[in-house]
């Protein structure tokens, strides 16, 4: 595992935190009062909140089990980590390929402290952990390659990192820098918010969140396929998270505020 372990005082129990905020949503318990505090009034506002954590993890889950088997893809890169909250991505990815490789991307204290659970991987892959800032993408391309071969498929995940990038402090850019390094074959997998479904309870959330210090971008349709330029969308597209290939068929499920897709990096 690259980088250090926390010292305690790096981790602020005073203000809430995105990953720990998150964490109570999934029902987690590696998480303080304040993270509680914001998240039931969250929910006070929007009481899917938890539901849509849920299904963008299970999207998660979906999308990495799918790659795996249909793409056969066997590297991973993992960017905005999060709180470990099992099953992680390589667990999911080495249940069905034993000898995949899977580097975590993280840059906040509270997840390099729980970090060593996300390095229990299989005997035949690799797991890594490196502490990395996702608004440094040539920084954390140097440091996977040392696990990663960017001259062979690689799925790049960036699940429900990008509401908190806006638009001018990068978003577009750290993406294209990323799918530039990826070798034809490679795979680009995004969830973000979007206000498109409930724009009124959406935007209540985003002040709850600015009122606690956390600054969040919701995009439309448009505005998140931008992300997916020059590379092919895997069906069915763009949709909630909830309609991206559900293993139940999804009937009279109601979507969550969450875009996902997946999508193909061509051949040059």
């Amino acid at each position: 595992m690259t980088g250090r372990e926390p010292a305690l005082h790096e981790i602020d129990t005073t203000r809430p935190h995105p990953a720990r905020v998150y964490d109570w949503f999934l029902g987690g318990k590696d998480n303080y009062p304040v993270d509680e505090e914001l998240g039931r009034r969250i929910m006070a506002i929007e009481a899917g909140a938890p539901r849509a954590a849920r299904a963008n993890r299970a999207f998660m889950r979906r999308a990495t089990r799918l790659l795996v088997r249909e793409t056969g893809i066997r590297q991973f890169l993992d960017i905005g980590t999060g709180i470990p909250t099992e099953p992680n991505l390589h667990q999911i990815a080495q249940s069905v390929a034993p000898d995949a490789r899977v580097v975590y991307v993280d840059n906040d204290p509270i997840v390099l402290a729980h970090a060593g659970a996300l390095l229990r991987g299989t005997p035949e892959g690799v797991t890594e952990y490196v502490q990395a800032d996702a608004r440094e993408p040539r920084a954390i391309l140097e440091q996977a390659a040392r696990v990663l071969d960017f001259g062979r498929p690689v799925a790049l995940s960036l699940i429900a990192l990008l509401h908190f990038i806006a638009d001018d402090d990068g978003a577009g850019e750290l993406v294209g820098v990323l799918v530039d390094a990826l070798a034809p074959g490679s795979c680009l997998v995004l969830s973000a918010m979007t206000a498109d479904f409930e724009p009124e309870n959406v935007g209540r959330g985003i002040a709850a969140y600015a009122a606690g210090g956390v600054t969040l971008v919701a995009r439309s349709h448009d505005e998140f396929g931008r992300f997916f330029k020059g590379l092919d969308l895997m069906a069915p597209g763009i949709v909630s998270v909830t309609d991206w290939r559900p293993e139940d068929g999804g009937d009279g499920e109601e979507p969550v505020s969450l875009y996902g897709g997946v999508a193909l990096k061509p051949g040059t």
